[in-house]
């Protein structure tokens, strides 16, 4: 197996949301929905770069939705045809994480199995966020406070917001609940 590239660490940084981030996202998917065709049954525009008016860290997220994580090296065949490396030591087995090559546009690529639970609590996530702009002000205030306190440990970061996080997930579980929620169409 190859060994993995090397990548310039980048601090934590928070930006107002971005008219441009769902065109990037579209460019992204639809490179993506050519190199692995029928493969990708899902391939969405998912994390807060997703959700219009939301705080971001500027990096486009992609969640890769496939029937069996079993065929990974065809499919990391195809992706490196467009420029994405499998980063396979990543540490989340629930998924298979993909990164830009070194000098491209940072972007998170997270293939996981269709219908399973970390597929579905992203979904859940976004959609819930997307409808309750109410969220937007205490989650970006809060990832700005930890953006300047963990500016170069992304780690400590993800992991501080995650209590954050989880209160937000309880109410968005209740909310699915209440109205039946199940994941709209693919968005590429």
């Amino acid at each position: 197996m190859a060994t993995e590239p090397q990548y310039v660490a980048q601090p934590v940084e928070i930006c107002d949301w971005s008219p441009d981030w769902p065109d990037k996202f579209s460019v992204k998917a639809e490179a993506i929905r050519r190199a692995l065709g029928d493969h990708a049954l899902r391939i969405d525009h998912v994390g807060s770069t997703a959700i219009r008016g939301l705080a971001a860290k500027p990096i486009i997220d992609i969640q890769i939705s496939v029937a069996d994580l079993t065929t990974i090296e065809i499919l990391a065949e195809r992706m490196a045809t467009i420029g994405y490396i499998w980063r396979p030591l990543n540490a989340d087995l629930t998924k298979r994480y993909f990164r830009e090559r070194p000098g491209d546009e940072r972007t998170h690529i997270h293939m996981r199995r269709v219908g399973s639970w970390q597929e579905q609590w992203t979904l859940l996530f976004r959609d819930y966020m997307r409808a309750h702009v109410n969220e937007h002000a205490p989650y970006a205030d809060l990832k700005r406070v930890l953006a300047l306190r963990y500016r170069h440990d992304r780690a400590a970061y993800s992991e501080a917001k995650s209590e954050r996080v989880w209160e937000i997930i309880q109410r968005a579980d209740r909310w699915a609940a209440e109205i039946g929620w199940m994941p709209g169409p693919s968005d590429a």
